[in-house]
């Protein structure tokens, strides 16, 4: 099969490899469409970090050139042993998370905490390639009518429930996102359906027309004036403030508008300590969250269902799916560069130049599978 394979730093080739054979509890996927994300662009960039190229990994024993994708969906056209309420011939969406149900956060129902986590595409191989075996209880079946694109944002829309679930939203609270690329623009879209009142920050004015599509009642630039100051001349106090960017000057922004009482939750990843004012989150009661990665037997199915509901399709999010050979230069780059515009970008493992995504169309098994 033709896959995608992370070397070194900068170095993602694409070339042949032996196809993978699906092991006890796993599925052999038929990978129709893969997300790439930030991550995919840092380990590019700056990694190895997560990917284990130069040492055995301590959970998966993986060591050494590795297929990345963390976000992607497909096909079944395999069983391996042992495998349970899948079959073959079913369109199927990997939350990719991989925990090993038996510590006491899996016990407890965080399989995002458990102590032997690990991920496709981060640690094993993953869905930057025609075929993947995938462990079957990190699938879900896709709604009928969601097509393959559309399924392959299940991952991504899935870490934006967690996050969105983490901040406790209520129905008429005012819930304001800062950033609206990426999961802050499916986050926008999770927290308009529980009926929260969503304001989105960013200064894209692409980005800020995509938030209102998704249910953003204000968009706002912050401008010259900075965060704080944009929201502020808004007129509203939000209730939960969800600070997707990683930055300081977001988080310090999130502080300084959440309403007494209110909650922060830390989405994006910081790069560095900050300071905090933890003498004002006491006399304030706030609650400051972390969330990370999410619940794949909570959080997936309820991505898949707002994919599914949706009356627009998707490809304002995702327009375009390219193929392997331009996963690097128009896929990777821009996003290392900053110059993306695109929220999401797909790769279709299977074809031979790019083109535009499908949201509307019936599930076919590719020639030769």
């Amino acid at each position: 099969m033709r896959a995608a394979v992370y070397h070194a730093t900068r170095d993602i080739r694409v070339q042949d490899v032996d196809d993978p054979v699906a092991g006890p509890g796993e599925v052999l996927m038929e990978v129709r469409a893969a997300g790439i994300c930030g991550t995919d662009a840092a380990e590019y960039a700056h990694g190895p970090r997560m990917y284990p190229i130069e040492a055995p990994h301590p959970v998966t024993g993986h060591a050494g050139p590795m297929i990345p994708g963390h976000e992607f969906a497909g096909v079944v056209i395999g069983l391996g042993p042992d495998v349970d309420g899948l079959e073959p011939g079913q369109l199927v969406v990997t939350g990719a998370g991989i925990s090993c149900g038996r510590c006491p956060r899996c016990l407890a129902g965080r399989t995002n905490l458990c102590d032997r986590y690990s991920t496709l595409g981060l640690q094993r191989h993953g869905g930057l390639a025609q075929l993947c075996a995938v462990p079957a209880d990190t699938c879900v079946p896709a709604p009928v009518g969601l097509t393959p694109d559309a399924a392959a944002l299940g991952q991504p829309m899935a870490i934006a429930v967690h996050s969105m679930r983490q901040g406790r939203p209520e129905a008429g609270e005012r819930a304001l996102v800062i950033g609206a690329g990426g999961i802050g623009a499916f986050l926008t879209h999770a927290l308009a359906d529980v009926g929260a009142r969503v304001s989105a920050v960013d200064r894209d004015p692409s980005r800020l027309s995509i938030a209102a599509a998704l249910g953003a009642q204000h968009t706002l630039d912050p401008g010259p004036g900075g965060i704080a100051a944009s929201v502020r001349d808004a007129g509203f106090v939000p209730e939960v403030v969800y600070e997707v960017t990683g930055t300081p000057d977001g988080l310090a922004a999130a502080f300084e508008l959440v309403a007494p009482g209110g909650r922060v939750v830390a989405v994006g990843l910081q790069d560095a300590a900050r300071e905090i004012d933890v003498r004002g989150l006491t006399l304030r009661e706030l609650s400051l969250v972390g969330t990370n990665a999410h619940v794949c037997a909570a959080d997936l199915p309820e991505a898949l269902r707002l994919l599914a509901a949706r009356p627009d399709p998707w490809t304002d999010v995702a327009p375009v799916a390219l193929p392997l050979d331009l996963l690097v230069a128009e896929g990777i780059v821009p996003l290392v560069e900053g110059r993306s515009e695109r929220i999401k970008t797909l790769i279709d493992p299977w074809a031979d130049a790019p083109r535009p995504t499908r949201m509307a169309e019936e599930v076919t098994v590719a020639d030769g599978a």
